[in-house]
């Protein structure tokens, strides 16, 4: 009695079949596969081996085949690209063997999948929890896929989409698509391998609400990130975590429980939003509970990114808060790393005289003598609208240019007025919190979030704590 050796001989290149495999094709007494499959292992094949290759969508003709083959004696290699359990041929050759009562001897040999070389090729993307979904619903009805598809987006795997497209089936990637934006943030990154291993191959990295499925085709492998996935260098990384277990025990604990804060948040938001302006919500959210913030907190396009590249050349190095409160809740740690200084003048001893020769208030005074020695700074206010409008007051004067406004100002008294005085000024970035709402822990971690920008993409805040 012959024996059946089940082979998945890998994606399609000579480097990604494994031994065991290269010394079943090349003992074998008859190979049956599709005959596409037959090109990568020809080399292999010992003389004299009988060669059987069907087309597509003939593997019920090609099992059998197998078996009438293995029951004249012969060791027979059936080939699947890839790994043969993996939507190949395994499965079928055992029902088979079930269903003949068959007692010949079966064997299966793993092989590389088509999702690991493209993986490989796109990085580190399936570092954690992974699951794989075929869009084929050939064998499957369509709304098990879908079923499918909404756990693996609402579970948080990274997903790995075979069959994604043909002729015939070319509505179900967008539905897909579609799906996943519900549950995930258009900045997810996806990376998509064609002919992964083979001359042909092409391999391109994009997020979730750009990718376009018109540039996919049947072979073509997709892989979706999850939520701590992230691109950096043009490869996409999704931890595990263990790079983090290298930091000391207080920032591992302290950092970690921001970042999942962070992701808790960032999952109960009502919708998506720019990464720019996600990054200071997600701060302001995290230091209030408060997801009224959704509603309230106004960025201008980009002040986020513009302000941290003017820290990151260095045109930006003060920033200048209403408040001592405000002072303090800014990273001492960032500041340092980058080279920024944070000032509060209330407690200048020429603010206090400064207030009472011109019959002001305190932080008015304050304002007015950080203009005169740094009308470049940020400006960061979250107690006093006073002392925002007189900010306001000067730059129509010419006596400010500020690189920035956090107009976060907190009561009942001017305090809207203030903020509207701020929108005018369309050529500074600006963040505001709208009406009543306000405060100093809400303009310290706005700074924060500036300060922090670069680490926006990965969702991963709490690099100073």
């Amino acid at each position: 009695m012959g024996r059946i050796i089940i082979a998945g001989i890998g994606p399609g290149s000579k480097e990604d079949i494994t031994p065991a495999v290269l010394e079943a094709v090349q003992q074998a007494d008859a190979i049956v596969g599709y005959k596409y499959y037959f090109q990568f292992i020809e080399p292999y094949v010992k003389k004299g081996c009988e060669c059987i290759d069907t087309g597509m969508k003939k593997e019920r003709e090609r099992a059998e085949q197998a078996f009438l083959q293995a029951e004249t004696g012969k060791t027979v290699v059936v080939i699947s690209s890839g790994d043969a359990g993996l939507y190949g041929m395994a499965p079928l050759i055992y029902e088979m063997a079930e269903a003949k009562g068959s007692d010949i001897s079966i064997e299966t040999l793993p092989g590389i999948s088509a999702f690991q070389k493209a993986a490989s090729l796109l990085g580190a993307p399936i570092g954690h929890d992974t699951c794989i979904i075929s869009l084929s619903d050939l064998m499957t009805p369509w709304e098990v896929i879908e079923r499918r598809i909404k756990a693996a987006a609402t579970g948080d795997f990274v997903t790995a989409i075979y069959n994604p497209k043909s002729h015939g089936r070319y509505w179900q990637l967008y539905r897909l698509q579609e799906l996943f934006l519900m549950e995930r943030s258009a900045d997810t990154p996806v990376g998509y391998v064609r002919q992964a291993g083979r001359p042909e191959q092409q391999v391109k990295v994009t997020t979730l609400g750009a990718f376009n499925p018109e540039d996919i085709d049947m072979f073509t492998v997709v892989l979706i990130g999850n939520s701590q996935s992230y691109i950096s260098d043009g490869k996409i990384i999704t931890p595990r975590g263990y790079y983090r277990e290298t930091a000391t025990e207080g920032e591992k604990i302290g950092q970690n429980i921001m970042i999942e804060s962070f992701r808790t948040i960032a999952s109960e938001l009502k919708k998506d939003y720019p990464l720019d302006h996600k990054w200071a919500l997600l701060h302001a959210i995290h230091t209030t509970a408060d997801f009224d913030m959704e509603d309230i907190l106004y960025t201008d396009p980009k002040a986020v990114e513009t302000l941290y590249n003017k820290v990151k050349d260095g045109t930006l190095k003060t920033i200048v808060t209403d408040v001592t409160m405000v002072t303090s809740g800014i990273r001492k740690g960032a500041l340092s790393r980058l080279g920024v200084e944070a000032k509060c003048y209330l407690s200048d001893p020429r603010v206090a005289e400064m207030a009472q020769a011109q019959d002001i208030t305190r932080t008015q005074a304050g304002i007015r003598l950080a203009v005169e020695e740094h009308p470049d700074a940020l400006f960061a206010f979250g107690n006093a609208p006073t002392a925002l409008m007189e900010l306001c007051d000067l730059i129509r004067k010419g006596k400010a240019q500020p690189a920035g406004i956090i107009a976060a100002p907190v009561g009942f008294v001017h305090v809207r007025e203030s903020k509207h005085m701020v929108k005018p000024f369309r050529n500074i970035p600006k963040i505001i919190i709208e009406g009543r709402k306000g405060g100093s822990n809400l303009a310290a971690t706005l700074c924060n979030a500036i300060l922090t920008f670069d680490d926006a993409a990965q969702l991963k805040p709490g690099r100073d704590l």
